[in-house]
């Protein structure tokens, strides 16, 4: 139990501790989304075609995506600061291996590498503020923590933008190194173990189906969108995922020390929020992958342009997160959730009409209207549901919402990318059909019928963000359940008699 708290936190100095994790996970973040604008460079410069480039992406979320599973085990099983430190110096060997990259199998290893520490960072700081923070005190916290892991894939694009065109892809990981190092140091002086450490045994057989299921659903969901639905590559995967989870979800509800315990979706609040999150994800997505899609390929914008029509809205998100976290501790979730998807939605429907010559400040604004709509939403939403959980579920809960969050990205990516390129095949056709022997150009209907197709997936995104937005009237303010750790203390004391 050395380093291990076991009194209140009352005399824990919260602000550095904050400081240093919320950096370390600004970083991480940040390094998910800048090599999404280097990849055309990439292909030329290592001569790859854009599906292997790809891997660089989907190899990264991959790797997040099977180890957050595990992460509930590892903030049980070592300190706060081991753990931490452990993950940043992960992230810095990844960082420095993707820098010195002389080919494509090198850079892919350190994004692989990289992804190894990320993917540890974001549940265990969410963990600390659940261990630091009352429930009535979380949600400024939280707000920060929104601050990290939309801000810095907002401006993510915008960053790898201006280094592309202005010096080599590999500023984009020598520039992170200091930072890393510097987070590192600050760690081992300042960061102290906040939660009580345990030393459960680990379920290798747990862990073999999370990896299996979780990487092959998310591989098949992320494969779909270039693949097609129909693909054999792309059926088989999530079949595997599915049976695979299907096997994990029995071992976890029949053990009595689960790798990640599933019972959290007894509480009400966490399960109905949990869905309204996998809602919002998806609906996140759509500034993400179809504006630039449709500010690049259709309208011959730069990358860097395409970053910076984002800019204003990241920047303003990044200011009122920490204001929607102080609301949702005054006022609690529902109608913060109700506001912000109702403005998300309006705003949404600005997009469902593009043509050739929507002008650039109208996107500007429309897009900036969606991230104030997302900064009410997000963390209160997942706060909510966070804060109904029992102390000693604390680190199965923030797994599994990080989890879902990454499942439902890809879900949500790969739909909106059939959507569109079904819907851009059906234009296509129509338009050929309807020209016959008129003047107009392949090029030109080419052109409209992208358009046409992403004003369809916008039309998705509507869909669901009204899901969303129904489900968030039934939200209601609990406090914290203390059930569970009455049981678990007298299963305890009874073990002891015995």
């Amino acid at each position: 139990m050395s380093n291990s708290l076991t009194g209140n936190t009352s005399t824990i100095k919260k602000g550095p501790i904050l400081f240093i994790m919320i950096l370390g996970a600004f970083l991480a973040t940040l390094n998910q989304t800048v090599m999404t604008v280097a990849i055309p460079e990439l292909m030329i410069d290592f001569d790859i075609s854009a599906t292997t480039a790809q891997w660089l992406t989907t190899g990264y979320m991959l790797v997040n995506g099977v180890l957050i599973p595990i992460t509930a085990f590892l903030m049980q099983r070592f300190t706060t600061r081991e753990l931490f430190q452990t993950s940043m110096i992960i992230f810095l060997a990844g960082t420095l291996t993707s820098a010195i990259a002389t080919g494509f199998p090198v850079l892919l290893t350190g994004r692989l590498i990289q992804a190894a520490g990320a993917g540890i960072i974001m549940p265990l700081l969410m963990n600390v503020i659940l261990t630091l923070f009352p429930p009535n005190k979380r949600g400024a916290a939280m707000g920060m923590v929104g601050f990290a892991i939309i801000f810095a894939p907002a401006i993510g694009p915008t960053l790898a933008g201006y280094i592309m065109e202005n010096f080599a892809w590999e500023l984009m990981f020598y520039g992170m190194l200091p930072f890393i190092v510097a987070v590192i140091i600050l760690a081992h002086i300042y960061l102290k173990n906040v939660s009580e450490r345990e030393f459960p045994k680990i379920d290798m057989l747990s862990v073999v189906l999370s990896t299996v299921g979780f990487g092959t659903l998310l591989f098949g969901f992320s494969r779909a969108g270039s693949q097609g639905w129909s693909s054999m590559e792309v059926l088989a995967s999530i079949s595997a995922g599915v049976v695979a989870l299907g096997l994990f979800t029995w071992r976890q509800l029949s053990s009595h020390n689960p790798l990640l315990d599933l019972r959290v979706f007894k509480y009400n609040m966490f399960s109905l929020t949990t869905l309204i999150n996998i809602a919002v994800t998806m609906v996140m997505y759509a500034d993400m992958m179809l504006l630039p899609l449709y500010l690049q390929n259709v309208r011959g914008y730069t990358a860097l342009e395409s970053g910076l029509l984002l800019l204003p809205g990241a920047l303003v998100m990044g200011f009122l997160m920490p204001v929607a976290g102080k609301l949702f501790d005054m006022f609690g979730a529902k109608w913060l959730a109700i506001i912000g998807l109702l403005i998300t939605t309006v705003t949404t429907i600005g997009f469902v009409d593009l043509s050739d010559s929507t002008s650039y400040t109208y996107l500007v604004l429309m897009s900036t209207g969606r991230r104030i709509g997302m900064a009410l939403l997000l963390m209160p939403i997942q706060t909510a549901g966070l804060n109904q959980l029992p102390n000693r579920l604390n680190t199965h809960g923030t797994a599994i919402s990080n989890t879902i969050r990454q499942v439902a990205g890809a879900v949500g990516t790969s739909l909106l990318v059939t959507v569109m390129i079904s819907r851009t095949q059906t234009h296509m056709q129509n338009m050929m059909t309807s020209a016959g022997s008129s003047s107009t150009t392949k090029e030109h209907m080419i052109s409209e019928a992208t358009i046409q197709g992403i004003n369809d997936a916008y039309m998705v995104i509507i869909a669901i963000g009204i899901v969303g937005l129904l489900l968030s009237f039934f939200i209601k303010r609990t406090g914290q359940s203390k059930e569970e750790d009455v049981q678990a203390k007298r299963t305890e004391l009874k073990t002891t008699e015995a």
